[in-house]
């Protein structure tokens, strides 16, 4: 595919939309990718690092074919796109989760909301077997992001390992990574990694989820391609469950990110909505009207 300038500076949007998702706890990167229509190129571009024409060009010194083989400019562009919103927001994305959480849980609930529902049209007819799937996975996805955060170590194999497990949910619609992070405990030592310029640490972790993608992209691409429809309608359960994570409201929190459980917005004396919730209300319907006017289906 031919591209100009202007096409890459659209990557590089998508990707920094993606990274900025990708940072909060509740959100999937994968589902920006798939709103914003890159998603299946992006899984087939990883893939083709694990492929045997990339491997055979690469040690024979062919760069050009080896980079063309992986789609190497489109890969560049969206991962400097993922990599200056994490640069550049990790800050202001701790600042909001700590004192602004129910405005920002209310902007991404609406986005969510949206983006299941723009994904489920990619298949053309529901049927019962789809549904069940949809069904199941939302389930599934319900009860893993209510989870306790574990306590884990600092070492080198574990930071490895938890970039392998993480990078594989940031490309999975409706599974956020950031969130993961936060079940195996690691997601503020990443954040302060991050804000700190910690350049062992982040080397580690990204070494983890450099092999953790490729390996993983293989399967998605697999299942893309023979089982369409049932990844689709799975993807979209992901998203529905992926709610309960991210409702705005919640009866408390634990070391600032481990939600505890969902309650209903506040209301005044006399029964109506306060004006914090109204406020959150609107929120939700800006991410939905977002992802309803940026959505699309182009590479389904």
């Amino acid at each position: 595919m031919k591209r100009h300038l202007p096409d890459y500076a659209r990557l590089t949007a998508c990707g920094f939309a993606m990274g900025a998702s990708d940072i909060v706890p509740g959100v999937s990167g994968g589902t920006i990718a798939l709103l914003l229509g890159i998603y299946e190129e992006l899984i087939h571009s990883i893939k083709a690092v694990g492929h045997r024409e990339f491997r055979t060009a690469l040690l024979k010194g062919k760069i050009l074919d080896a980079w063309n083989e992986v789609n190497g400019n489109f890969l560049v562009a969206v991962g400097l796109g993922v990599g200056l919103a994490v640069l550049s927001l990790s800050q202001l994305l701790s600042y909001l989760i700590e004192k602004h959480p129910v405005q920002l849980w209310s902007f991404f609930f609406g986005l969510v909301i949206a983006s299941a529902w723009v994904v489920s049209k990619v298949i053309s007819k529901w049927t019962i077997p789809l549904f069940f799937l949809c069904i199941a996975s939302a389930v599934g996805a319900y009860h893993m992001v209510h989870m306790v955060p574990m306590q884990t170590p600092e070492t080198w194999w574990f930071l490895m390992l938890a970039g392998s497990i993480v990078i594989c949910a940031m490309i999975l619609p409706g599974v956020s990574g950031s969130f993961l992070l936060v079940l195996l405990g690691k997601y503020k030592f990443i954040l302060d990694a991050v804000n700190n310029r910690d350049i062992v640490s982040l080397a580690i972790f990204m070494v983890g989820a450099a092999v953790g993608i490729v390996l993983f992209a293989q399967l998605l691409s697999w299942l893309l391609k023979k089982f369409r429809p049932q990844t689709i309608a799975v993807l979209t359960g992901l998203m529905i469950g992926s709610l309960r994570k991210i409702w705005p409201w919640k009866e408390g929190v634990a070391d600032g990110h481990a939600v505890l459980d969902n309650v209903l917005p506040p209301l005044t004396e006399t029964g109506s909505l306060s004006p914090e919730a109204v406020g959150a209300f609107a929120l939700m319907l800006v991410g939905f009207g977002i992802v309803s006017m940026v959505g699309n289906k182009k590479e389904m």
